[in-house]
């Protein structure tokens, strides 16, 4: 067998071996079934860490005990918790409302995102009230087919108030359950802020105000008045609050859970991760993170994420948690203590996002409201030093292309382009050991069976005409890591989601939808659905395109002559064909060109040198021969 084949066949071998690993380690796990202590102490009411009134996370105590609730009187339907008000929130970009029963942002649709490719599916659901809460009678501007049921939703919301301090009662500061009244505002909107008022009777008025941007960024300013006789004390908080794990991919490369930064530190903890912190103090399992000067904590999903922003330059505590007894996992940004002087007044702002991982919209509030590496929410991998600059390159393409589909064509070509000088290296190197091959011929003929010898006198043939064996590598050792920042891209980033390129391809960032079982829907009647038996033998059109791109690709070079080497060789494109089908089109868009232009470059590189690939002629040779 000649090197060319040798480089071929190890090309392919370590192909292989990437996407093994990429299945053997990136496969999404079995869900585990739920522990049964978990859920017997989820089930005592004594262990709750919720407002039993509410049913919404507790606010951080400063003397807190563990496992103890305020004593507050249970709900019942005529209670003003069920039966307060709701302020709607209506933007280019959100809709939803917020609940007068802790002044809480709990509802909230993505106006710009749907469920699914159906344009009549409903909009994607950020937040979610708990059960006690409710949504009451809300007006929206969306249509009735375009509201999704609350019934499966888990309560995830965020919440603000104060942390009293020493000596304040804690009655005297609004609580979770706390009915708050509308003081200015009818409808949260961009250019019309909503404020809410609370007076505590005690001599201070509690003041919380809403603004909205065109996208997904709240700011929200609390306030205290202080009429009384006496300074008091409290520090400001915003919490965030998810109830019960969410669903998620549970894909080894993608970050799901906590996500924060603090003085230049990036935080990223799984749930499945902050079930397991060690205890902090009275917080339970936490991460408790003193910030300086910058940062941000909150939540984040795939595309979607729920974040809180002090302003930046001010101090606060990070805290990261999960309260097992109610299984609930917590955000919060808490401020230093203030103290209000009797006759003034004294007030906190800060930032929630909470919207779509949008990389030019988060881009822009990380410049205009100076939030340090706040695009770093974006789970860019640890290839991030090229993820980010292909996904650069890739949003430029696509602004000025318009399809995403065709972008990604541009983008391959780009790349190849880049790598061409080694890629022009490696083909050189490759017609020059054709050149060799008489020469190599006749030191098998001399050597005979001392391979120790052959090998030896090879290696000196080599160096002797300057030709590096190894370098029909450098190509594939390079595209191995592009490859990687390519999926990762493709993955993770927002801009791919339901992105469509031609005809039946809708979304890039799913896998091809056609079947060759239905003959790529000629025939009447669906394709096999995932995970039945027969979707593995479901080969999607792109996939197949694929398996022939790889197999033209082989045929630059003749096959070996050892038949176990030429049997393999025989079998990888196939191999590949149903090992890629499953992945998102897009990736195998750009498979699928990037071959094709290895398989130009390949051979007009060279035939420039005299050696042009006898592609037909390994064709023909590889065809079955005819009995005579």
């Amino acid at each position: 067998m000649d090197d060319n084949n040798r480089n071929l066949i190890l090309a392919m071998v370590l192909s292989a071996l990437v996407m093994i690993g990429w299945y053997a380690f990136f496969a999404p796990p079995t869900p585990e079934p739920a522990d049964p202590a978990v859920t017997a102490q989820t089930a005592d009411p004594s262990a709750q860490a919720v407002d039993p009134a509410t049913g919404i996370a507790l606010a951080p105590q400063a003397e807190a005990v563990p496992g103890e609730t305020p004593s507050l009187a249970p709900s019942t339907p005529q209670d003003p918790v069920l039966s307060a008000g709701r302020i709607e929130i209506e933007s280019p970009a959100l809709q939803g409302s917020i609940s007068l029963a802790g002044g809480r942002i709990d509802d909230l649709l993505l106006s710009g995102y749907r469920e699914t490719l159906d344009p009549n599916s409903p909009f994607l659901r950020l937040l979610s009230p708990t059960a006690q809460a409710g949504l009451g009678t809300i007006s929206t501007p969306a249509a009735p087919d375009a509201m999704p049921s609350l019934v499966v939703q888990k309560p995830y919301y965020a919440v603000y108030g104060w942390m009293p301090g020493p000596g304040v009662d804690p009655a005297l500061v609004p609580n979770p359950a706390t009915v708050w009244s509308v003081e200015s505002g009818t409808t949260l909107a961009p250019g019309q802020p909503v404020t809410l008022v609370w007076d505590n009777g005690g001599g201070q008025i509690f003041r919380r105000s809403f603004e909205l941007d065109d996208r997904y960024m709240f700011t929200v300013t609390q306030s205290i008045e202080n009429a009384g006789p006496a300074a008091f004390a409290a520090a400001p908080y915003g919490i965030l609050a998810r109830h019960g794990q969410p669903d998620t991919q549970n894909f080894f490369i993608l970050h799901e859970g906590a996500v924060g930064m603090s003085d230049g530190k990036l935080l990223e903890q799984k749930y499945k991760d902050m079930v397991k912190l060690d205890p902090v103090g009275n917080e339970g399992p936490a991460i408790v993170t003193e910030v300086a000067e910058n940062g941000w904590v909150g939540f984040t999903d795939k595309y979607w994420m729920t974040t809180l922003i002090p302003q930046p330059g001010q101090p606060f505590t990070s805290v990261v948690k999960y309260a097992p007894g109610a299984d609930i996992y917590q955000a919060e940004a808490r401020l230093p203590m203030q103290t209000v002087a009797p006759g003034t007044q004294l007030s906190s702002s800060s930032f929630l996002f909470a919207g779509a991982k949008e990389w030019e919209t988060i881009n822009a509030y990380q410049n205009s409201l100076h939030i340090d590496r706040f695009v770093d929410s974006i789970d860019w991998g640890w290839f991030y030093f090229l993820t980010k600059p292909i996904f650069r390159l890739l949003h430029w393409l696509h602004g000025v292309i318009g399809n995403m589909g065709w972008s990604i064509i541009a983008l391959t070509f780009i790349l190849k382009a880049l790598v061409f000088p080694l890629a022009r290296k490696s083909y050189i190197s490759m017609a020059r050991m054709r050149e060799l091959q008489p020469q190599m011929e006749a030191i098998k003929e001399r050597t005979g069976d001392d391979r120790a010898k052959y090998q030896q006198e090879v290696m000196a043939l080599y160096r002797d005409a300057k030709v590096n064996p190894a370098a029909g590598c450098l190509p594939l050792l390079l595209q191995i890591p592009i490859f990687f920042a390519l999926y990762k891209v493709i993955f993770v980033t927002l801009e791919l989601r339901h992105a469509p390129w031609v005809g039946w391809i809708r979304d890039l960032s799913a896998p091809d939808p056609s079947s060759l079982l239905n003959l790529f829907g000629l025939l009447p009647y669906a394709a096999p659905a995932q995970g039945t038996a027969l979707h593995s033998l479901s080969l999607p059109l792109l996939a197949i395109v694929l398996g022939i791109s790889m197999w033209f690709q082989q045929k630059l070079n003749p096959a070996p002559t050892d038949p176990a080497q030429k049997m393999i060789f025989a079998w990888m494109p196939w191999i590949f064909m149903f090992m890629l089908g499953g992945f998102a089109s897009g990736l195998v868009l750009y498979w699928i060109t990037n071959n094709v232009i290895t398989i130009f470059q390949q051979y007009a590189i060279m035939s420039m040198h005299g050696h042009p690939p006898n592609l037909f002629g390994n064709i023909r040779a590889g065809l079955p021969k005819r009995r005579k």
